[in-house]
């Protein structure tokens, strides 16, 4: 058993985070168009491209951000922000994930922005996923259950569609007990599979059913990974 306290563990959770966040930055080159994820490793990542901004060390930088929540970080931090209608393609995306594999396919949608990180994701050149090694997983759903976003006015035909899958499923909800609801205004069931022996399955079994907006399965998106361990850096490329 290990003899690091939950408040060292936490702390070291953080510190590995902000790790692999500078690693990340370490890629980014002035002129480029960047796709912005959303979540915790990824709020770092946004802090040192900031940081570069305004030093001088980037410049002419444009980003597109994948939720209300990332816009809001990046103009407090100054990073130009930028949309599809003026670009179409990103040259790298940073992001994060709630759990990668041995493929590095991913699950994402904990911070309720699968849809708009999937679309960043879908248009990037280069798409780099920044995790700490409690990330990884032998297989997805090991560890952290799939978030599907719908229509509000789905829920019900699509939760029992969902569950005849073989999931035991949550709508999420905020702090305050109220629906959690998307960018978008739509729902997000949580959805337990236990261990997804055959992702790529999942996937178009979720993408054939109306009222499904969106899954956080990101199969075959991510470029590469790095992971920051406390033995350092692991930078996985994806195998060609």
């Amino acid at each position: 058993m290990s003899n690091i306290n939950k408040p060292d563990r936490l702390e070291l959770q953080v510190k590995l985070k902000q790790k692999a966040a500078e690693s990340a930055v370490d890629f980014v080159q002035s002129g480029m168009v960047l796709g912005l994820g959303t979540g915790s490793t990824t709020r770092f990542a946004l802090e040192y491209i900031g940081l570069r901004i305004k030093t001088g060390q980037l410049r002419d930088i444009v980003g597109i951000p994948s939720s209300f929540q990332t816009e809001k970080i990046a103009k407090e931090l100054g990073i130009p922000l930028t949309n599809f209608d003026e670009h179409q393609e990103i040259d790298l995306t940073i992001d994060g994930a709630d759990e990668v594999d041995l493929h590095l396919n991913l699950i994402k949608g904990g911070g309720g922005a699968l849809l708009r990180e999937k679309i960043l994701a879908q248009s990037s050149r280069r798409n780099i996923i920044i995790v700490d090694e409690h990330k990884l997983s032998p297989k997805l759903g090991t560890h952290w259950p799939l978030p599907v976003e719908l229509i509000p006015f789905a829920i019900k035909p699509v939760a029992n569609y969902i569950t005849s899958l073989g999931a035991k499923i949550i709508l999420r909800k905020k702090n305050d007990g109220s629906t959690y609801t998307t960018d978008q205004n739509n729902f997000i069931l949580d959805c337990n599979f236990g261990p997804i022996s055959n992702p790529e399955e999942l996937a178009l079994k979720l993408c054939n059913r109306a009222g499904i907006v969106e899954h956080g399965l990101f199969l075959g998106l991510a470029t590469e990974v790095i992971v920051a361990t406390e033995n350092g850096i692991r930078h996985i490329m994806r195998e060609k």
